[in-house]
């Protein structure tokens, strides 16, 4: 992995740093020309830092005006940056320039940039460079009354810099390489997790097909009863486990047809709230909010207020409670939803990881609630956030963007 491809201004901080190095340079060449009187030629020396100067300033321009980066216009940068070294070397020293070693930098910080034929181009135009400067260099005049030693202040000037540039380009590598960690394993965790709910979505929709023919007998038996039963008690019984298969049987084509890519559904989440409190009689459910009249929701949305609503029913009857509080509004285009039980919380981690997809702490749970409620609310482009709360209790928020639907109306 080459540092370009994880930061996109990469550019932009080479630039920044040829600013720096243009300072440098102008201010060395001041202080050799002035206090130190070295005799040294001023115009190949001012020439080639105003022409870096001058690159510089396209360079910059070009990288705020096209953000798109390549390793070809990178190294075409780094040859400039030493053709430049060359030219100012070669013109105050030679080989005996102590800042001849910064044509090292330059291949470290392809090393940590650029890919791997990139920095072997690198290597190559520096080695020429280097050989070229050390055949045709001017010999570095000597410091008169001077008991300074000029080439060991200049190597310790250069390691400075060195030191600093490395550091600098060593840390953003090892920031990139770790977050491009964390986007891996969060990758595979995501990859592990979709395919077990695969997995079970190909399970359940075998089981719906073959749910077809005992949910057929079932409401059979249970008209029979209805209209055959002398008490009124028996009946009652009976037209409510109608609606119950009634709804079994809605559940079972609504998965048939989440299958269709072509079909055209919504659902009204106050119709999916009246449903499930048919299926749940025994909970006290407390709502709050409002949501604009006929507003229409993904039906994955609904799937999802009742998967929550299911957890958080059954979290509350463990603990000997049978509330569950619901609020759900809109927030402008955003359907914000909090669901909240009585139970005991949870101990340790949220349970959002692929090996406790299909493990529950309920005695009759297939620990698969939690997974498609995370992983509804990731596909919609929505959050959803847990909350244990004091002394007992659970609170789950969810936040998803609202699209337009067909049919829908706002």
């Amino acid at each position: 992995m080459s540092l370009i491809d994880s930061s996109p201004s990469f550019l932009r901080t080479l630039c920044n740093l040829r600013w720096v190095a243009i300072v440098g340079q102008a201010a060395a060449v001041l202080v050799a020309l002035g206090p130190m009187r070295l005799a040294l030629p001023q115009w190949p020396l001012w020439s080639g830092i105003g022409l870096l100067a001058a690159f510089n300033l396209y360079a910059t321009w070009r990288s705020r005006r096209r953000p798109e980066e390549s390793p070809r216009e990178a190294f075409c940068h780094i040859l400039v940056d030493v053709a430049v070294l060359a030219w100012l070397v070669g013109w105050s020293g030679g080989a005996g320039n102590p800042f001849s070693s910064m044509f090292l930098l330059l291949i470290v910080v392809a090393a940590l940039a650029l890919p791997l034929r990139w920095v072997l181009g690198t290597a190559a135009a520096c080695l020429l460079a280097y050989a070229l400067m050390a055949v045709f260099g001017r010999p570095l005049p000597h410091l008169r009354d001077s008991g300074i030693d000029l080439h060991t202040v200049g190597m310790a000037v250069n390691f400075v810099l060195s030191a600093g540039v490395v550091l600098f380009f060593s840390t953003r590598m090892v920031t990139a390489l770790r977050q491009r960690e964390r986007e891996l394993a969060a990758l595979r965790e995501r990859f592990a997790r979709n395919e077990g709910i695969v997995a079970l979505a190909t399970h359940a929709a075998a089981v719906a097909h073959e749910l077809n023919t005992p949910l057929a007998t079932m409401t059979l038996l249970a008209e029979d009863i209805r209209e055959q039963s002398p008490s009124v008690e028996v009946r009652e019984d009976a037209a409510t486990l109608r609606q119950l298969i009634d709804l079994c049987r809605d559940r079972v084509r609504a998965l048939a047809d989440s299958a269709d890519l072509d079909t055209d559904t919504a659902v009204d989440l106050d119709q999916v709230i009246q449903r499930w409190k048919l299926v749940r009689p025994a909970i006290e459910l407390h709502r709050e909010g409002e949501l604009p009249p006929g507003l229409l929701v993904d039906p994955s949305v609904g799937h999802l207020l009742q998967a929550l609503l299911n957890n958080a029913a059954d979290a509350s009857q463990q603990a000997g409670s049978s509330r569950v509080d619901l609020t759900l509004r809109c927030e402008g285009e955003q359907l914000m939803g909090e669901i909240r039980d009585y139970g005991n919380g949870f101990h340790g981690s949220l349970p959002f990881h692929s090996d406790t997809l299909f493990r529950s702490s309920k005695p009759d749970g297939m620990g698969v609630g939690l997974a498609l409620s995370h992983a509804t609310v990731e596909r919609l482009g929505g959050s959803l956030t847990m909350q244990t709360l004091k002394p007992r209790g659970v609170r789950v928020q969810f936040r998803l963007p609202l699209p337009t639907l067909p049919g829908e109306a706002r």
